[in-house]
């Protein structure tokens, strides 16, 4: 097995392929390159030669909103987590509006996180802070540890649908 190395919005293009958990980069590169009309094996380099693959650029089109912000590398230049939270959530509200309502159903034991009025989110405890979400009529609750923002966004890709591996790519950028 050979080691090589990629610049970050290459790797995060190559995870945003994932199609299933444990899916490795090689099988995502295999299936990738398969599909690729660009690529054409011509006969197999010497040992002398070093191996050029030309990797098709991501089409934004075709991925949703969450996908080409974590392929973007736009979240990993935000020094603060909230800031990585924010945007998160606002990329969710423009995939799909309709299901990104589901968000206000997530609540804590005492607090609600999401609401389209911020005196509901301030009424359901003392310190929420609560934070307009970008470009969306939605209101979120702020004084979190990092670890509850993460909660918070797996399970509202959980529940508008998101598979796995793109739900924790997301998280772990939090």
């Amino acid at each position: 097995m050979k080691t090589i190395e990629l610049d970050d919005d290459l790797y995060f293009y190559i995870a945003s392929q994932t199609r299933h958990i444990g899916e490795s980069a090689s099988d995502i590169l295999r299936r990738l390159l398969e599909q690729s009309a660009q690529v054409k094996v011509s006969e197999a380099p010497s040992q002398a030669e070093p191996l050029t693959v030309q990797i098709p650029a991501p089409v934004t089109q075709e991925m949703s909103g969450i996908q080409a912000l974590l392929a973007s590398g736009a979240l990993q230049q935000e020094d603060k987590s909230i800031n990585r939270f924010m945007l998160l959530l606002g990329a969710l509200y423009r995939d799909d509006p309709v299901r990104f309502t589901q968000a206000t159903e997530i609540k804590g034991r005492k607090r609600v996180y999401f609401s389209q009025d911020p005196e509901a989110l301030r009424a359901s405890g003392s310190t929420t802070k609560p934070k307009p979400v970008p470009d969306t009529p939605f209101w979120v609750i702020t004084n979190t540890n990092t670890s509850r923002k993460q909660n918070m966004v797996a399970q509202l890709m959980a529940s508008m649908g998101y598979d796995e591996a793109l739900i924790a790519e997301a998280c772990s950028t939090v």
